[in-house]
């Protein structure tokens, strides 16, 4: 394994930097995404870059911004769709969330950073109501990333996005949020597809809920679509009747999206999840570890997520504060994972990548 930085920031009030997700381009061409330029955890400042890098990442470019709205635009995800075009997704909250926890706000500030988010969330009081366009959202480029078409509100949300399938159509697993959709159970799990490239969305079906558990304690998915056509689909699950009060729910569709079998819990401790079908057949699954022994951690199946094998470390972290891997495979089979950590003894999260091989944990 080779460890590497895409993003840190080593002095200045907006360090803090996560929640990544990485996509490949036919060329071998990495973008990785987050949100960056924040004071901590939860800020009212971030903004949504992009990294690439042309080597396999052994170096990244200084980030571009690609969303710097009044509001706090989190949970980067991408998509590469192919001939240059790729879809990011981002969510943003209403200033509203942020005014009612200032003392959230405060716990991840400090005595000279907090006056200047307050400052901004009092001025929010005046911001015009076009301004404050929260919700779920994507955007597409068809040029490589170099420039984005104007944002397009979704129902639902996740931090990796959508997934292309073979069929062409884009298959979204995520949590209503914001939709302002009187159908829609709000904080449920529903499945959406595109077929014209994320400009429209229609709703395929929704996840039930395991027994005991609610909408309190599901969220954050992603999906996979196998060689067969058959989709997995996993989910974040947290709370009281949860294993380690922290762990992934699974879930299968044969019929495209359509419907999906009853969720069951892999046991393990971590989320959320993040799958990739590797070119030799193998199911990855990572995810982040935040109880000690903290870190990222993957898992492989053999067998289409039927069975997995035994964890595996990528990574050992200083805190909890970590997470959200996701996967790229490389043109020689090798495999590019994405995460937020502390670099060693920083104050600030930065975003981090790992290069390895299936080999090394088979």
């Amino acid at each position: 394994m080779k460890h590497f930085i895409i993003g840190r920031t080593e002095s200045g009030f907006y360090r803090y930097q996560g929640w990544p997700s990485v996509c490949i381009d036919e060329q071998g061409v990495l973008y990785a995404v987050c949100s960056g330029n924040r004071l901590g955890h939860l800020c009212v400042f971030g903004k949504n870059y992009l990294y690439k890098s042309f080597d396999g990442g052994e170096s990244w470019t200084s980030p571009a911004v690609i969303n710097d709205t009044y509001l706090d635009d989190r949970d980067a995800g991408i998509t590469y769709l192919g001939g240059g075009k790729m879809l990011m997704t981002y969510f943003c909250h209403p200033w509203q969330f942020y005014d009612a926890r200032r003392e959230w706000v405060k716990g991840y500030t400090n005595a000279v950073t907090y006056p200047m988010a307050s400052a901004m969330l009092d001025g929010y009081k005046n911001l015009p109501e076009e301004r404050n366009k929260f919700g779920s959202f994507v955007r597409l480029s068809r040029d490589y990333g170099h420039s984005w078409e104007e944002a397009v509100k979704v129902p639902v949300t996740a931090p990796h996005g959508p997934i292309l399938l073979k069929d062409g159509r884009l298959l979204y697993v995520g949590k209503e949020f914001h939709s302002g959709d009187s159908e829609l159970t709000e904080g449920a799990i529903y499945v959406y597809e595109s077929r014209d490239e994320g400009a429209t969305w229609q709703k395929l079906c929704g996840i039930d809920f395991p027994e005991g558990l609610d909408k309190k304690n599901m969220h954050e998915p992603h999906a996979v679509e196998l060689e067969d056509g058959t989709i997995v689909a996993s989910i974040r699950a947290q709370g009281e009747g949860v294993p380690h009060g922290f762990s992934i729910y699974t879930c299968r569709s044969t019929d495209g999206g359509k419907s999906f079998s009853h969720p069951e819990c892999l046991g393990i401790s971590g989320s959320p999840p993040h799958f990739l079908l590797h070119s030799s057949g193998a199911l990855i699954l990572t995810y982040g570890r935040r109880e000690a022994p903290f870190g990222e951690r993957i898992m492989i199946s053999r067998d289409g997520g039927k069975t997995w094998g035994e964890e595996h470390i990528l990574t050992e972290a200083y805190c909890n504060d970590l997470g959200y891997p996701a996967t790229a495979e490389l043109p020689d089979g090798s495999l590019i994972t994405v995460y937020y950590e502390r670099y060693k003894d920083d104050k600030f999260t930065s975003i981090l990548g790992v290069k390895w091989t299936i080999e090394e944990f088979e």
